[in-house]
């Protein structure tokens, strides 16, 4: 053979090579497993990801479940024994932080309450919501001793008072805010957060946080408070609060019931370029609420170690752990989405939108089975 023929030949051989040497590159690095941020907040109502984590590889008989890397800090998603993705898990401290993270592209998953989520698309946020988490869950306190219980009662201390009534809430855009201040302007009562407006009959006062829900109340820097489970239960427990009311016993009669709150909730890039690992997550929500559901005192003792409240608090709690939007859930979620407007919260892709109008940009079921 020539030379000429001979170098022609292997430089077709090193070309083959390398490329086979790099689809074999490019085919390994598209099985990469992604890295997430995965957020949740530490509230009773964010059970089913606090029990995913605690258990781990003790779930591995749901087929999906959460692989240790660093304990309460990273893990494996895990379908068998085939790695999904990696999750970091950040804490957050409300809704509106987490919607914020969104926004900032240092979040990609999520537990929060659904109108944070409204609020975080409202504001352009390319996020969806891809499930519910849970229903109920939610008091409104008053100091211990109080002799307000039902209704009846918080109407006529609120009618009795000879200036407006304080009422805290721990973050702008949480559920228990909205339903309070909905059932309160449903009744025809004056709502204000301007603390000039003696004409009121309701002051509500931004606590900025669930942890200054108990002081705000000790202090007298509120007559009362509204807020997510287990801090009702946990204010009863220490003798300083007293559950007046359940905000799904709110007016009208039947209204708030199986009312929601929190949902799980993902980037759009997630969803698109790799629905098995929203999928897998939403399977063990599931799995892990229904688990919580039949398993209350284990779960209770489990969470108490966790976010550091007493397991009694969180046994009382009213909270049902499900990911099925139920024609009540979404009848809640319209309800949600007409408060917001008439309000006035949404500034942008809400804005004066009934939920049938918005539908596809607020959720994604595609992965509900």
């Amino acid at each position: 053979m020539r030379e000429g023929s001979l170098k022609s030949l292997s430089f077709i051989v090193c070309f083959v090579f390398g490329l086979v040497v790099s689809m074999h590159s490019a085919a390994v690095a598209s099985k990469k497993t992604p890295i997430y941020n995965m957020g949740y907040i530490f509230t009773t109502h964010h059970t089913p990801l606090v029990v995913a984590m605690a258990k781990g590889e003790a779930f591995k008989n749901f087929g999906v479940y959460l692989k240790p890397v660093v304990e309460k800090m990273k893990y494996a998603l895990m379908d068998g024994d085939t790695q999904l993705a990696t999750l970091n898990i950040i804490v957050a401290k409300s809704g509106s932080e987490t919607t914020t993270l969104f926004a900032m592209n240092r979040m990609d998953m999520a537990l929060a309450s659904g109108t944070a989520i409204m609020s975080g698309i409202d504001k352009g946020s390319n996020i969806k919501m891809v499930c519910p988490l849970h229903v109920d869950g939610m008091g409104l306190v008053f100091p211990q001793g109080s002799s307000v219980n039902g209704w009846d009662d918080v109407l006529a201390y609120i009618k009795a008072s000879k200036r407006p009534v304080k009422i805290g809430y721990h973050s702008p855009t949480s559920a228990p805010r909205i339903v309070i201040e909905g059932a309160l302007n449903k009744v025809g009562l004056k709502v204000t957060q301007d603390a000039t407006d003696f004409d009121a009959d309701v002051l509500l006062v931004d606590l900025k946080s669930t942890s200054n829900l108990i002081p705000a109340l000790v202090g007298h820097q509120v007559d009362a408070w509204v807020g997510p489970a287990p801090h009702p239960e946990v204010a009863e427990l220490k003798n300083v609060g007293h559950i007046a009311l359940d905000l799904r016993d709110l007016p009208p009669a039947g209204e708030w019931h199986n009312f929601p709150c929190c949902v799980m909730a993902a980037r759009q890039s997630v969803i698109d370029d790799h629905p098995e690992v929203v999928e897998k997550m939403l399977e063990l929500m599931t799995k892990c609420g229904e688990w919580s559901n039949t398993h209350t005192a284990e779960q209770s003792e489990i969470v108490s170690k966790w976010i550091g409240v007493p397991a009694k608090a969180i046994e009382n709690s009213t909270i049902i752990y499900t990911t099925e939007p139920s024609d009540n859930w979404m009848h809640g979620e319209a309800v949600y989405l007409d408060i917001l407007n008439s309000m006035d919260k949404f500034k942008g892709r809400l804005k004066g939108k009934t939920l049938d109008e918005v539908k596809p940009l607020l959720y994604d079921f595609r992965f509900l089975h």
